[in-house]
């Protein structure tokens, strides 16, 4: 196999497909914090996209070295997803219920409250799927699948930058609504992950 026309053609839409979990969740945070700094979105799509490139390669190490635990510990990777968007879908929604009830904008608190920790989870939750790729692409040399991998993370960063700017563009219509949206999007791409890697 070579680095020809299909290897990056391949290679750009796996990064489109895999982006999708993390362009909604970009585009929640747009609709959250529509002031949000350049540095800061740079720091939310670089991890979701650090997270894609690290994802394809642990999978690609888990069929090359642990082929019969890889496929164990795939069938989890779901139920991960779920539980963890869930738990931040409904704690979005309800800390957006009661900000609303009391009449106070704590815009800023709330991006505070967004750090490094909910940032990673939020990274692994919407990367976990793209653990699978590694059984697609186990038949690449290291080289390649390293390649693939940078291509897919840098696809993620622009889909994800985009998402945050298209987010931010209607943050300040719906500024009031934006945390319920934010949770109930956020639960919907838990259960769509679960519903595609469990029944498909």
């Amino acid at each position: 196999m070579n680095f020809d026309f299909l290897f990056f053609l391949n290679s750009i839409l796996f990064g489109i497909g895999l982006a999708m979990d993390a362009f909604s969740v970009s585009l929640v945070r747009g609709l959250l914090e529509p002031g949000m700094s350049g540095k800061r979105m740079g720091l939310i799509a670089g991890t979701f996209a650090l997270f894609q490139i690290g994802m394809p390669l642990l999978g690609w190490l888990f069929v090359r070295l642990l082929v019969e635990r890889f496929q164990v510990l795939e069938k989890f990777t779901p139920w991960a997803a779920l539980l963890l968007l869930l738990y931040i879908g409904i704690q979005m929604i309800l800390e957006a219920v009661k900000k609303n009830k009391a009449g106070q904008e704590k815009d800023e608190e709330e991006a505070d409250s967004f750090g490094i920790g909910k940032l990673l989870v939020m990274g692994v939750a919407t990367s976990i799927d793209a653990l699978s790729v590694g059984v697609t692409i186990d038949e690449l040399p290291w080289e390649m699948a390293l390649v693939e991998s940078v291509i897919i993370g840098v696809v993620t960063f622009a889909i994800c930058l985009f998402g945050i700017r298209l987010g931010a563009a209607f943050g300040t219509r719906f500024k009031k609504q934006a945390g319920v949206i934010g949770g109930v999007i956020l639960i919907g791409i838990g259960l769509e992950i679960f519903i595609r890697g469990v029944f498909f």
